[in-house]
Order: C-alpha cells, then structure tokens, then sequence
C-alpha cells in the first residue's frame, strides 16, 4: 500500500498518418530494424542486440534482454530482463510499453491482459512490450523471505496499541530487511527506478523505436517520469495514469494515500446505504463507525477463517481485505459480502480479498511482488531511520485517516533498517526538452490521490492534467469514454487535450 504517482507544444502527426516516432518503413514486429544509437559507445551492444522472440501462447512472443547489472560499469554483470510483446493487428506505428505499477507489479502478466486493459484502436497500431522491471517477477527477482515468513511479516499487527507490538512490528520489519540482504544483496543496490528507467531506454532499441510511447499506471507513472527526466528527447508520448507525485515526502505521501484510502472507503458506503446491507446504519458517518469496530474486533478476536491455512484474521488482514476492492469500483459488490460476512464473524473472504493484493497464490506461495516493492521504495526513497519518527507519523496519520493512517505509516519501516542507503530524493520532476507528457488523475482514487496528478502535470515542464471524475485506482479503460478517446487521440496521433480537462463520472 505504499507508492509501491501545460503544454506548450502542438501535436505532430505526419501526412501519411504515422506519427513522430515510428519505427522506420512501418517494418512489422520481427521485421528489420534501424540501430537506435545508444548514450554512449559502451551501452551499444545492448541496445543493438537482437534478443531471440519466441512463441509463448495466444499470440504473444516472449524473449528475454540483457542489461547491465550497473548502468556505470556496462562491461561488469549483466541480468537478464523478461520482456512480452503482442504484435499490432492493424497498420503499425511502433511499440508501446505498458507498465501496471506496483512497485512490484508484474508486466508480463499486465501485458498477457492487453486485449481487455488497451482499446482496439491502440491494439491495432501498436506491437504491445510489456516487461518486468529488473528485481521483479521473471527479471532477477529480489527475494527475501519464505512463504511461511511473508504470511507472519503481512499479518503483523499494523496499528501497534502498545510497547509491545511496536516493539514486534520493529523486530519483524529488521528481520524483513535483513532477509533481503542476505539472499538478494548483491542486487540491492540497483532495483531502483532510474535504473529501470535506464533498462526501458535499452528495450526502446532493442525494438527499433525512435522515440517511447508508454503508458504507466500508478508506480508506473512514477518511472515513466523518470524515463522522460533522463531521456526527454527520447520521448515520443507517454501517458501516466493515476500519477504518484515525486515531490512529496515519504512519510507524507504514506498519510496522503491514506487520505485517500478513507476518501475511497467514504464513497464505497455512500453507495452501499442505496444498496442492501451491508451496514445496519443509515448513516455514512455510523456506516465508517461500524469498519472501525470491526477492525477493532479482528485485533481483539479474530475472525472465523475457512480456508484451513492456520493464518489468524486479525487486524493485518482484515484492513488488506477491505482495502482491495476500493481499487475498483466493479469490486464494491464483492466488498458488501465479506464485510456483511466479518461483521457476523466470518473473516474468509476479506482474507481471500487481501491476497488478491499481496499476490499470495492458492498454494500459499508468494509472487516477489511483496518484496520487491520494499526494495524499490527504500531505495528511491529516504525515509527515517528513528522509531519515534514513525510514532509520530502513525499517530498524525491516525487522526485524518483513523482506517487506514497508521497501517499505511507503519508499513514502510523495513525502510528503517535497509541495508543500502537509498539513492532517488524526493524532488519535483521536470523532464525539460520533452514533448507533452499527459497525466491523468482520478477524483476518488484511493491509492494514487488526485492531488498527486495535479503535483506531477505542474512538476513537469511539459505535463498535461487529465482528470476523471470517477472512483476507482486509474482511468483509462476504467469505463470513460472520455477518458479513452483523449489518451488514445494522444497515443496515435499526438493530440492533447486541452491541460485541466476533467471528464465526467461514467454512468
């Protein structure tokens, strides 16, 4: 739950309808290809190599690229990068990489969803290039902790009440760090955005685009502004979609999604009271009384679990339950039944909910996601090293967002105990010389608030602010038509929407 984020320049489109940045002679997917030059001479071979595509189901080709392990000894260990393509079913402008965000989230699988996350149109004129980022999934993944050890790392009490639970909360997240040291030190120190960023520039040559067209949601937003500072005369359009907003401190940035979780909670029971139950108030007021006794209850008495699994429903899990399917609004209905479920004591499906967001899988193994997404964030990320900074960030955060505040804050201490010293700082992102960069925010989002869209589209020197005026965790084929012809007119052919341009709710 942690951020695992006006334009001056006209829209180019060229005569015979391919727009700025298309591979050379519309060449399809396989096809030749130009040699994109690389930064310097000594990244070359990466960005000129062929990597070997291969069939890998339902009609997409897989491969896997080499990178440098560190961007500043190109000639030292290389790690390979597992990429996806899905080859465009109509008149090809060049390769448009997607990334679901995260940090942590998988590409691959992103990608393997392309045909219901992207419009036909886009599908038509793009070859689709997922990947995991380096740490994550397929791509040398950071790995920390047995399956056993992440169910009691997730299922700590998140809302220490006592000495005692911080004391465990701080023993639990020292040994989560020290378990990345010691069986994924040696990558540690380069999972970073900037450094996938770095590996997105190399896999734009590798495909032979002159320039990147990108659409990232959530942490993705984040390293596709990274992209455009390092590269922004390698950008050809990029589309960040329920935008993290880099200038915001850590722990601030924690209690404002917090905010944003309460806020997406609020909108959830204000549909619920026009629905059958699940609450017995008739109040929105009473309706968020009523979460707050049950999470209260879970940490006292846990809830009824018939999964076999022997994992305890406390608090941890119940918050994780609840907070999925604020998500997405299409996920309220199943939300009303496992609440209308906790409230008469059976924790079951709030507790299948929470590994839908943890990753955690039927057999009770783990994807890294959990894991990766601690390493990207402490190392983009400062973050204090004191308890007693914590403390007082948990119980600040407590007060504006009494569900979720202190979960949210309490969940990033591992950061506390990292093993590296991090390397990003939390800075405006300007990206001059880039083209217009279009962002995109949703009203009620409860994991990536709207404030933060407007923070990125102002940071950045070319940003254009798209909203939605909707619920639900990003916009883009969320529902909106609106929404789906604006970033898909700025896709294909280069048109922006006019900066500050909010589409209305979808009925």
């Amino acid at each position: 739950m942690t951020r695992g984020f006006a334009a001056a320049v006209a829209a180019l489109v060229l005569a015979a309808g391919c727009a700025a940045g298309c591979t050379a002679d519309h060449q399809p997917a396989g096809g030749a290809r130009p040699v994109i030059k690389a930064p310097t001479p000594a990244l070359q071979p990466f960005y000129s190599q062929s990597p070997a595509w291969a069939d890998c189901g339902d009609g997409f080709q897989c491969a896997r690229v080499k990178v440098p392990l560190d961007y500043t000894k190109p000639s030292g260990e290389r790690i390979d990068i597992s990429v996806i393509r899905l080859p465009a079913t109509g008149k090809r402008i060049g390769s448009l990489l997607i990334n679901p965000g995260g940090p942590g989230g998988s590409g691959i699988q992103y990608t393997r969803a392309a045909r219901s996350v992207l419009t036909a149109n886009v599908l038509a004129r793009f070859d689709i290039v997922g990947f995991d980022p380096r740490g994550v999934g397929e791509s040398s993944p950071v790995t920390c902790m047995s399956s056993r050890d992440l169910d009691a790392y997730v299922g700590m009490d998140p809302n220490p009440d006592s000495s005692a639970e911080i004391n465990a909360l701080k023993q639990s997240s020292k040994a989560f760090a020290e378990g990345c040291e010691a069986k994924s030190g040696r990558l540690l120190p380069f999972v970073g955005t900037a450094d996938a960023a770095r590996d997105m520039d190399v896999l734009r040559g590798v495909v032979g685009d002159s320039g990147m067209t990108y659409l990232g949601k959530s942490y993705g937003t984040y390293l596709g502004a990274i992209y455009a500072d390092l590269f922004p005369k390698n950008v050809r359009a990029l589309v960040l979609d329920g935008a993290v907003d880099p200038a915001v401190p850590s722990l601030k940035a924690n209690e404002v999604q917090a905010r944003g979780f309460e806020v997406a909670l609020r909108a959830f029971i204000e549909d619920s009271l026009r629905q059958t139950g699940p609450f017995t108030s008739h109040t929105v007021d009473g309706a968020m009384a009523e979460v707050a006794h049950l999470l209260k209850h879970a940490d006292e008495h846990p809830l009824k679990n018939d999964l076999g699994d022997g994992r305890v429903i406390n608090e941890a899990w119940t918050v994780l339950g609840i907070v999925t399917p604020l998500y997405e609004r299409d996920a309220w209905p199943q939300l009303r039944i496992a609440l209308g479920r906790a409230f008469a004591g059976d924790g079951t499906d709030l507790l299948r909910l929470a590994d839908v967001l943890v990753d955690r899988r039927s057999d009770g193994s783990y994807s890294n996601q959990t894991e990766s997404n601690m390493a990207v964030n402490c190392l983009d990320h400062p973050y204090p090293k004191s308890m007693t900074a914590y403390e007082k960030a948990a119980v600040a955060a407590e007060k504006t967002a009494p569900h979720f505040g202190a979960t949210v804050m309490w969940g990033s201490l591992p950061c506390s105990f990292w093993p590296v010293k991090p390397v990003g700082t939390d800075e405006p992102v300007k990206a001059e010389g880039a083209p217009p960069i279009l962002v995109v925010g949703t009203v009620r989002d409860p994991a990536t608030p709207y404030e933060w869209a407007k923070g990125l589209a102002s940071e950045l020197t070319s940003g254009v602010l798209l909203g939605y005026d909707g619920d639900g965790h990003t916009a883009y084929k969320m529902g909106s038509n609106c929404v789906d012809t604006a970033v898909d007119d700025y896709l294909i052919s280069l048109r922006v929407p006019k900066n500050g341009t909010v589409c209305p709710k979808a009925r």
